[in-house]
């Protein structure tokens, strides 16, 4: 590998298939590692949806791990823990991103009309308002569908991805008309080559943002 060394950090295991394909796919030159921690995702929901102190330390306390191990750049994959990663964003002396902050702003750069479709609870309404704070910045005032697929995951952790995909594709297919389809996790990628094309609207992964972004900012 020739270039940077770059930390993905999980919460959940159905994240690091998707993330490392994307890598391979788009930037096949980053030496990528992985760091997992599968009790955040289960800790947040026993704790009500809620970052507490304790699991706003161990998001923290990954950035700095990853760091230590010469990490240039670190990339979460979990949308659900949105303000502790910018909490360590300002503690870790490399780039830092939240898993949909790109593809936030390419979805705002599609249209007013945004559809975010999530398969873990707690990210749904930390998504959508990333979303509303980031068009804040930009003086816009997108309409925000957000759509929560309960079965979608369970169905992904149970070995049964055709399940899965099928599931996002028909909550895909239930939208009023958007100008862009979001997903909020990295483990529905695959999904989105279930969806029908429908013209005009774009169905945005996040993998694929956070790389171009990323690349970008070690670039400069």
């Amino acid at each position: 590998m020739t270039g940077p060394r770059i930390a993905l950090i999980h919460a959940l295991p159905d994240s690091v298939v998707p993330a490392n394909q994307a890598f391979k796919d788009q930037w096949p030159e980053a030496w990528v590692f992985n760091i997992l921690d599968d009790a955040l995702a289960r800790d947040q929901a026993a704790a009500g949806g809620q970052t507490t102190m304790e699991i706003n330390s161990r998001i923290i306390d990954l950035a700095r791990y990853a760091y230590a191990a010469g990490a240039k750049g670190i990339l979460y994959t979990c949308s659900a823990f949105g303000r502790s990663i910018t909490t360590a964003s300002k503690l870790v002396p490399v780039p830092i991103l939240r898993p949909n902050e790109a593809a936030i702003e390419a979805a705002l750069d599609a249209g007013p009309r945004i559809a975010l479709l999530a398969t873990f609870e707690p990210t749904v309404a930390m998504m959508k308002a990333e979303v509303e704070s980031a068009a804040k910045q930009r003086n816009l005032t997108p309409t925000v569908e957000a759509v929560f697929i309960p079965e979608a995951l369970p169905a992904l952790q149970a070995g049964d991805a055709a399940t899965h995909n099928r599931l996002i594709a028909e909550a895909a297919a239930r939208l009023p008309p958007v100008d862009v389809v979001v997903f909020a996790q990295f483990s529905m990628t695959p999904a989105a080559a279930s969806i029908t094309p429908v013209a005009g609207r774009p169905v945005l992964t996040t993998p694929g943002s956070a790389i171009a972004r990323l690349r970008k900012l070690l670039a400069a």
